[in-house]
């Protein structure tokens, strides 16, 4: 089987947010999907290295933003490039991004942080089912709420990657001989051959798999 056939499918790239206490916390996901709209559900993926993912189990409620055609990468380091539980994302200590915008993000009526720069909208939702599919957790919620913030088009999964995504120099080996191998998610790079099967990236979260050999041009 051809893996990359699973990259013609159609997905968008959005930040979940969840507030737990006094923790706010946020993720990239790249699958939101409505199901029904009388009732109005939604479903939602998230990996369980995600510290929001634990957040979501506990408290049962989330945002989730749409990412635009006007995204930054910044922003999709941000939140997608660092863990909820090593530092506070919404800190502006936390990074760059965050330090010229902590003013885009706002706080919805269920009391969750949404973003309102490079983004065109938000949902709030609560979770009704979930279900265990390994590495993620399915959750089924029902839309509580919800803002159109703007027109620009939604940024779709194929578009971060040719538009958005700042792109790594293929650099075949480093000075002292070893193998890189670029993450074709969000352009991590490994350094030694081979790259561990249960390697995760430290980024993305998305496994060895994902990973692509690079040479120099």
């Amino acid at each position: 089987m051809d893996k990359n056939v699973m990259n013609k499918l159609s997905y968008g790239i959005f930040v979940c947010t969840a507030k737990e206490g006094d923790k706010d916390n946020g993720c990239i996901i790249n699958t939101v999907t409505q199901l029904t709209t009388t009732p109005n559900v939604v479903s939602i993926a998230v990996n369980k290295a995600n510290y929001t993912h634990d957040m979501i189990v506990r408290t049962r409620e989330f945002n989730v933003s749409v990412i635009n055609e006007d995204g930054e990468f910044e922003m999709i380091k941000q939140f997608g490039f660092q863990s909820g539980k090593d530092v506070d994302k919404f800190s502006p200590e936390s990074g760059h991004w965050m330090e010229e915008n902590k003013s885009e993000c706002k706080r919805a009526a269920n009391g969750i942080m949404y973003i309102t720069k490079g983004v065109n909208s938000y949902i709030s939702c609560k979770v009704k089912e979930s279900m265990d599919l390994g590495t993620h957790t399915l959750f089924i919620c029902e839309v509580t709420d919800g803002e159109i913030l703007n027109d620009v088009p939604s940024a779709t999964y194929a578009y971060y990657h040719q538009h958005i995504k700042t792109q790594v120099e293929q650099v075949g080996t480093t000075a002292d001989g070893k193998a890189v191998w670029k993450c074709k998610i969000c352009g991590y790079v490994y350094e030694g051959d081979p790259i561990p099967d249960d390697f995760i990236c430290p980024w993305c979260k998305h496994p060895s798999d994902d990973f692509e050999r690079v040479f120099q041009l």
